[in-house]
């Protein structure tokens, strides 16, 4: 009987070595990359130069920072099927610093999204290293196809972009997922000011949670009601527009430019709605005296200016933000810039006001 054991033991070894030398095999296999130009990107407001910049900056008399932040790669995305195992990406950013208040991934990193069940399923992210960058984003997934979705980084521009599959496996660009176009103008916090990936930005949430296309034009610090913010807006195909719009201006500049800046747009855009969502209400605010009357007063100006536009205007519309990013004092990493606790707070706030807002002209 020890005899047998014995020769089951040297005959189970052999398998055992080939099984495993198969596994190692398949975990393994040579990559093949594919530049990310030959997909579906999505989340572009109008062509440009550069694939992965939202805005054509030399069609614009833009100001510094503004036409740096034009070129950013700020709500992008990539969208592909697949039916490999792993997916790698080697991606080169713009050289842009990181900064206090945000992680690298969503500064510089990517964010991968899988369709399962017809929801978007987080699967992984992109780690930066530097400007020049190579990163696995999964591996050792089941066989099958898969409707991949990439976020490109926040705060930086992307030069170049390439996508690693297993060898032997197919890519193959699809149609965008989201519908419609829903045009976001704002300040960082539109910008993605503090997310903790790129795809957690309180558009991105929204636009896998509704099924629209949401574009974002996230200008952080910089979105005061400027005209040529009007101009640029009024050349855009919209089906609505969202303005987080009263975040950087103060009291003054919402009452002096507010009215200017809607005739621009609604000038080209006769009919399209324009949902204001008034500034939230900040952190900073709790103990700081001077701040709160800051804040305060352009909250102010802000909902007397928009009121006053509705009367004649039944397609403006203007969302109030208390309890927008909470009230635990958990929303917020800097007092100002939602965390992601603070992202899902708000979309939770946004979601139902603004599908009531958009089934009205058939956004849905």
């Amino acid at each position: 009987m020890k005899n047998l054991s014995l020769v089951f033991r040297s005959l189970a070894l052999p398998v055992l070595l080939l099984t495993l030398n198969a596994a190692g095999a398949q975990e393994k296999q040579p990559l093949r990359y594919v530049d990310a130009a030959t997909l579906t990107v999505i989340g572009k407001s109008m062509p440009t130069p550069k694939l992965f910049q939202r805005v054509d900056t030399a069609r614009y008399e833009l100001w510094q920072p503004v036409k740096n932040y034009s070129a950013f790669s700020t709500g992008l995305a990539v969208v592909f099927r697949t039916d490999s195992r792993t997916i790698r990406a080697r991606w080169k950013t713009g050289g842009y610093g990181l900064g206090h208040n945000m992680t690298a991934i969503a500064r510089k990193g990517l964010d991968l999204y899988i369709e399962r069940d017809g929801q978007w399923a987080y699967a992984g992210f992109g780690w930066p290293k530097g400007d020049n960058h190579d990163s696995a984003l999964v591996e050792y997934m089941d066989e099958g196809e898969k409707t991949c979705l990439v976020y490109l980084p926040l705060w930086d521009e992307v030069l170049s972009l390439e996508l690693g599959i297993d060898g032997d496996s197919r890519i193959e660009a699809v149609p965008n997922p989201f519908r419609h176009r829903i045009v976001v103008l704002g300040s960082s916090i539109t910008h993605g000011a503090s997310a903790g990936r790129p795809g957690m930005t309180w558009t991105a949430r929204l636009a896998r949670r509704m099924g629209l296309d949401f574009l974002n034009l996230g200008y952080s610090g910089q979105c005061k009601l400027q005209p040529e913010f009007a101009r640029m807006l009024a050349e855009m195909d919209a089906d609505a527009f969202v303005f987080d719009a009263f975040s950087n201006p103060s009291a003054g500049e919402i009452e002096e430019r507010l009215d200017a800046f809607v005739a621009t747009v609604r000038k080209a855009h006769p009919s399209t709605p324009l949902i204001f969502i008034q500034t939230e209400v900040r952190e900073t605010v709790n103990f700081n005296l001077r701040a709160r009357k800051f804040e305060s007063d352009k909250r102010a100006a802000a909902e007397a200016g928009v009121r006053r536009l509705m009367k004649d205007d039944r397609n403006i519309y203007f969302i109030d933000s208390r309890g927008m990013i909470g009230t635990d004092h958990l929303g917020t990493v800097d007092g100002s810039h939602p965390s992601d606790q603070g992202f899902m707070y708000m979309t939770r706030h946004l979601e139902p006001q603004l599908r009531k807002i958009f089934r009205k002209y058939g956004i849905r």
